[in-house]
């Protein structure tokens, strides 16, 4: 792109063609209807963040987080059947992204829960950060869900004995449910949308040195932090506690090691069945019904082939991914306006540098779903540079284009971290901890966490990649 050409001249570029009615539809919005549609999604958002802390007890109960997720996604899933224009089709294609999305994350939850780490590691900060630098890694090769439930249960067992865990779950978060799953298509949901879209599978290594950057400096403070509390424990015990910890260590075993087969089932379900797809012509709801129904039968065979005595080890139950479910079924329909809006209005935000797409794309990954929004800003790069938004392939063979797609795929990636909302594991992780016990902030207490730690980090990526 010219140096010297306008941000007026860029946001003519970034206007999107009216290819349809709805396209015509939300490209005339008037601003005040824009923000009354948007509400519900607000609403949400709201009551996430203060319903856990207003009435506690109430929030706990996943059937009244549903009559949230109903009162607000109703409306909103009403008003585009009824007035929207190709409404019918937007909420086809969320209700069978939801699908998917459910049936992944649940998929995942039931074969990782059927394998079980028997024996007992020591919770010293060495050994804690080493379980989270193996997360980081496995988070790329069998997704952040996956990875986040296969450890987070021998973790938390490892650090039985230690008063202060809480920083460990959040950090299990950033790095292994979030930040370790940049490295491929099979990490992260985005990654994967932007693979069936045309970006080869191997592109996403080219991010090795983003992905190194961040979870080294993550593994690193989280060392110097667990250490600390360490430290600060035995003087208050006035007791030794690390040998106390060593002492409880016992040799590991893994029990139910056939889900590993299962859990490899599911990846390759997810390339296979994309790569099967594009050569076949289908559709990309077809190509996701299909992945859907693979991964239910894995989880099925996974829940018939282990002993139940492996779930009652691991302290399963479903909880989790039932909260899940409601929650961001409510998230997936009040979020259908609010990604029109940014998609057909985006040439009036601006963007245009590197380092804007970088943050956007990630600001609003920690509160809308990262996958659509990572494809929002991708076509908006495809604008931009005069590209095809259906095969983003094009992207990666321009200069400019890989620039961009680079910062969108760290934005969307990384930047789910910043929320509890971010990415689905990361309230998997949050309802497991509680399910033992340990006390977790709620969505604003996460956020002490999350600006003072990650935001340095973010502005660290752009002034070393994204400037």
């Amino acid at each position: 792109m010219d140096g010297g050409m306008s941000v007026q001249n860029v946001w003519g570029l970034l206007t999107p063609p009216a290819s349809g009615p709805g396209d015509l539809y939300w490209e005339s919005l008037s601003l005040p209807m824009g923000i009354t549609v948007s509400m519900p999604f607000v609403l949400m958002l709201g009551a996430i963040a203060v319903l856990p802390l207003a009435f506690p007890h109430w929030w706990e109960s996943n059937r009244n987080k549903a009559w949230i997720s109903l009162a607000l996604g109703a409306p909103t899933l009403a008003y585009l059947l009824s007035f929207v224009p190709e409404g019918s089709e937007l909420v086809l294609h969320t209700a069978v992204d939801y699908l998917a999305f459910v049936t992944l994350l649940t998929a995942l939850f039931v074969i990782s829960g059927g394998i079980y780490v028997r024996g007992t590691l020591a919770g010293t900060p060495m050994m804690n950060t080493v379980l989270l630098g193996i997360g980081a890694v496995a988070a790329s090769f069998i997704g952040t869900t996956g990875a986040s439930m296969v450890l987070i249960r021998p973790l938390l067992r490892a650090n039985r004995l230690r008063r202060h865990k809480v920083h460990t779950v959040i950090f299990l978060i950033f790095i292994v449910s979030n930040c370790g799953g940049l490295l491929t298509p099979l990490g992260d949901p985005p990654l994967f949308l932007g693979f069936l879209r045309g970006v080869p599978f191997h592109w996403t290594f080219r991010l090795f040195a983003e992905w190194a950057l961040v979870n080294g400096l993550l593994l690193l403070v989280y060392n110097l932090l667990d250490q600390y509390w360490l430290n600060r424990e035995e003087a208050e015990d006035r007791r030794a506690l690390l040998e106390e910890i060593e002492r409880a260590e016992r040799p590991i075993a893994i029990e139910g090691r056939h889900n590993f087969v299962y859990l490899m089932g599911v990846m390759g379900t997810i390339l296979l069945v994309g790569y099967m797809g594009k050569v076949a012509g289908w559709s990309d709801i077809r190509q996701k019904l299909v992945q859907t129904a693979l991964m239910a039968g894995l989880a099925l065979l996974a829940w018939w082939t282990t002993p139940r005595r492996i779930y009652e080890h691991n302290h399963f139950t479903f909880h989790p991914p039932v909260e899940v479910a409601v929650v961001f079924g409510g998230i997936f329909a009040t979020m259908i306006p609010v990604l029109q809006i940014l998609a057909h209005w985006g040439d009036r935000l601006g963007v245009v540098h590197p380092w804007q797409f970088f943050w956007m794309a990630g600001i609003l990954s920690g509160f809308l779903d990262n996958a659509p929004t990572y494809l929002t800003f991708a076509s908006l790069a495809s604008g931009l540079l005069h590209t095809d938004p259906m095969n983003l392939a094009e992207l990666t063979r321009i200069p400019q284009g890989e620039f961009l797609l680079r910062a969108i795929s760290c934005g969307a990636v990384f930047m789910g971290a910043n929320t509890y909302i971010g990415n689905a594991p990361n309230f998997m992780v949050r309802s497991i901890a509680e399910e033992q016990r340990i006390r977790m902030p709620s969505f604003l207490g996460y956020l002490r966490w999350s600006v003072p730690f990650l935001f340095p980090l973010w502005i660290l990526v752009t002034l070393v990649f994204f400037r």
